[in-house]
């Protein structure tokens, strides 16, 4: 369910950090080393877990493209066996076209979900508790999942409903309206996820006041972040996966952290996370990001409107489908925007990825604390493959490895030893 709600809002997530504490000399010496250096973190690594977090990345490839089978399956059901025509049927009594529509994408999105809910506990219960992953009980875990099942008709219906406005309002330029609707919404989501919506999934609160909250704060001013106040979520409930952000646009621009990075993290550790999820923020990501991603939402735009009234001469009578503007036609677009952003994945591995070397080197100079730095980074072996192939970085991962980041960290430490703490 989270993938079609993916491809229906084209919306992204977050970044999660994970740490550890671990002894190594921060002597500030001329003998330094950054290679040697990288290399000892990295053998903190016994065999044992680095197979365990190898098999659990590598396994996440193969969940992409069952992801995408997935996506097929439900058109098939939706398009060969002819749920959608009959769907569209049993709602022909509603006169208004466009309510019409929309009480067929509610139906639509419940339906997917139905249809993706074996798969969906296998991938997002079982095989995080699999890994140690998940603190979530199966109960807990559904009560989220209908969350997100909610938000997304909520959220979801309106917008599609309105796309098919745009359909039938602008004919041939109606990629161009959708595309640019996206984005918009997009930009809107970012703007009330911080107060609106993520509360709906955790508690926050303003962390209680100390020195670290004092650190944090000054770190903000010093970087022009117009944030007043720093808060914290109660994400252990769900995983022991450390995070933190710097969220929201404008008014809603807030500091969160998590829980588990308070309770596993030293200061300076916490202070690392920190100037890097601030490094998002000052080298405006978000923007950047709407604008990257936006112009690959206009070629998927084009893709589809291309691909579909190429299918629609094909197999249009075969599925009753009508017209580009005929709702029964949408799990068609849904799946062919399915294809090109699996085709694209990539494109869209590579643009976050910069971002986030990007945020790292600016982290680095932020807080100064090159060896929390590569502790955080270990860390991210509890789930992400610590030192992967060139290609396998640059096709598979949406952050620098931990080899990679690792070593940035300490040839920072390296040209400045004098300095760095």
């Amino acid at each position: 369910m989270r993938k079609q709600i993916l491809v229906l809002l084209l919306l992204s997530v977050g970044a999660t950090f994970s740490l550890m504490a671990l002894p190594v000399d921060t002597g500030q010496t001329t003998s330094f080393n950054a290679d040697s250096a990288t290399q000892f973190y990295l053998n903190t690594l016994s065999k044992a877990a680095r197979a365990k977090s190898d098999a659990y990345f590598e396994g996440g490839y193969w969940l992409q493209l069952w992801n995408f089978v997935y996506a097929f399956a439900v058109a098939f059901i939706f398009l060969r066996l002819g749920l959608s025509k009959w769907l569209k049927q049993k709602l022909s009594r509603v006169k208004s076209l466009p309510l019409q529509n929309l009480f067929y994408m509610a139906c639509y999105l419940l339906l997917v979900w139905l249809l993706t809910f074996p798969f969906s506990v296998y991938q997002d219960y079982f095989r995080e508790h699999q890994y140690g992953l998940s603190n979530l009980s199966f109960g807990g875990w559904m009560m989220e999942n209908i969350k997100g099942l909610v938000i997304g008709i909520v959220l979801g219906a309106p917008l599609l409903m309105l796309l098919y406005i745009a359909l039938r309002k602008t004919g041939k330029n109606w990629w161009l309206w959708g595309a640019s609707g996206t984005i918009l919404f997009m930009g809107l989501m970012m703007f009330i996820a911080p107060v609106f919506l993520m509360p709906i999934f955790n508690k926050y609160e303003p962390l209680e006041d100390g020195p670290l909250k004092q650190e944090i704060l000054s770190m903000a001013r010093a970087n022009s972040i117009p944030a007043e106040n720093v808060y914290r979520f109660d994400a252990s409930k769900q995983s022991k996966r450390v995070s933190a952000n710097v969220s929201g646009l404008g008014s809603t621009t807030r500091i969160s952290l998590n829980d588990n990075l308070l309770n596993r993290c030293t200061p300076a550790e916490i202070k690392a996370v920190m100037g890097h999820e601030m490094g998002h923020y000052v080298l405006n990501h978000i923007y950047k990001g709407m604008i990257e991603f936006g112009v690959l939402i206009f070629i998927v735009f084009a893709f589809v409107n291309w691909a579909f009234n190429k299918l629609l001469i094909a197999r249009g009578r075969q599925w009753g489908i009508e017209s580009l503007s005929d709702i029964v036609g949408f799990p068609l677009l849904v799946f062919l925007m399915a294809l090109a952003m699996f085709v694209a994945t990539p494109i869209t591995n590579t643009i976050t990825r910069t971002a986030e070397m990007e945020a790292d080197i600016f982290g680095l100079n932020a807080a100064r604390e090159p060896d929390g730095e590569a502790k955080v980074d270990m860390m991210l072996s509890e789930y992400r493959k610590v030192d992967p192939g060139y290609w396998e970085e640059i096709l598979f991962f949406d952050h620098p490895s931990g080899r990679v980041r690792v070593a940035t960290a300490m040839r920072w430490k390296a040209e400045h030893l004098n300095d760095a703490k």
